[in-house]
């Protein structure tokens, strides 16, 4: 594809809860969402995809498509373009998408995970444009991570590269990708509530935010932050530790691939402020210096909309 060229993709953003089609239009380097639609995930795949399979059929009788890109949560067989079994998607195991997509529609499939297509996405359109070597983290619900390296996204050998938030930082912390003390259990929603959890339980009261929040099992990181930004000391404590043991598992990857940027979304886009400063010192006590100082950290800058430019862009690569 070159950068003068105008291209049109069609992208599935497949979810748990919905699943979404888009038509998008890409040219000089940029993409614009064209079209696009949704509908509730049901247990059949083959009758969830019907429902979207109109709006498809319309879009190609006026632009002139042959690609589309998937973008679902793991596991996958990518290469075989079959889900294997997410756990948000109970009745989609063993479902050939790929196979499914070039036979009703005759365009050309590629599947790929959601970490991974959020990552080609941001490289290409978002806040890692114009980087050869990039590492993109969700820092949502969880920690997924994408990798692309030597300006390609790299998988691994089975599609599992990049699990970054399976790695254990430290003996004791939250659980998070079935380990205490993981990444994730530092540096997730979820995770952080649950360390804020633990940090509470060891005060000798309740601190005040939790106490507003409704107590320990009301606890959630969006709350958390806000009490944070209103200047609460736990709350802010707590993303002071988070915000450390980022900067320890972003010294990892920064050490083991040396790229020039790492993007991060979701929490970190909402509360950098909270994270980067007990981040930095962890990375320049940790990290080697001479690749920390060409490495950008960056929030994503695709979110209203990243699950459809996702789904494209996988559509777009070769």
């Amino acid at each position: 594809m070159q950068n003068n060229m105008t291209s049109f993709y069609i992208g599935f953003d497949i979810g748990g809860t919905k699943c979404a089609v888009s038509l998008g239009k890409v040219q000089n380097g940029d993409i614009e969402i064209v079209h696009r639609e949704e509908t509730p995930t049901l247990p059949s795949a083959t009758e969830t995809l019907e429902k979207l399979s109109s709006f498809v059929e319309d879009w190609m009788k006026i632009y002139q498509v042959t690609r589309a890109g998937i973008s679902c949560g793991g596991p996958l067989d990518c290469k075989k373009g079959i889900i294997l079994n997410p756990p948000n998607l109970p009745h989609w195991h063993g479902f050939s998408i790929v196979e499914y997509i070039q036979n009703r529609f005759g365009l050309t499939a590629r599947l790929q995970n959601d970490a991974n297509a959020c990552a080609v996405a941001e490289w290409r359109f978002g806040a890692g444009k114009g980087s050869k070597d990039m590492v993109f983290l969700t820092f949502g619900t969880g920690l997924g991570a994408g990798l692309v390296l030597d300006g390609k996204l790299y998988s691994g050998a089975n599609d599992n590269a990049g699990e970054a938030g399976h790695v254990r930082l430290a003996k004791k912390g939250p659980y998070g990708y079935g380990k205490y003390g993981s990444f994730e259990g530092f540096c997730s929603g979820g995770g952080i509530a649950r360390l804020a959890q633990e940090m509470a339980s060891r005060c000798k009261q309740i601190p005040d935010c939790i106490e507003k929040m409704g107590g320990m099992s009301a606890i959630t990181t969006k709350n958390l932050a806000k009490a944070a930004f209103a200047g609460d000391p736990f709350a802010k404590k707590v993303f002071r530790k988070s915000g450390e043991m980022l900067g320890k598992g972003l010294s990892i990857l920064i050490d083991v691939l040396n790229p020039e940027k790492i993007v991060l979304g979701g929490v970190f886009m909402r509360s950098s402020a909270l994270l980067v400063p007990s981040m930095r010192k962890q990375i320049e006590k940790e990290a080697l210096g001479i690749s920390a100082q060409i490495c950008e950290i960056v929030p994503a800058k695709l979110s209203e909309n990243i699950g459809d430019v996702a789904a494209i862009s996988v559509a777009i690569e070769e």
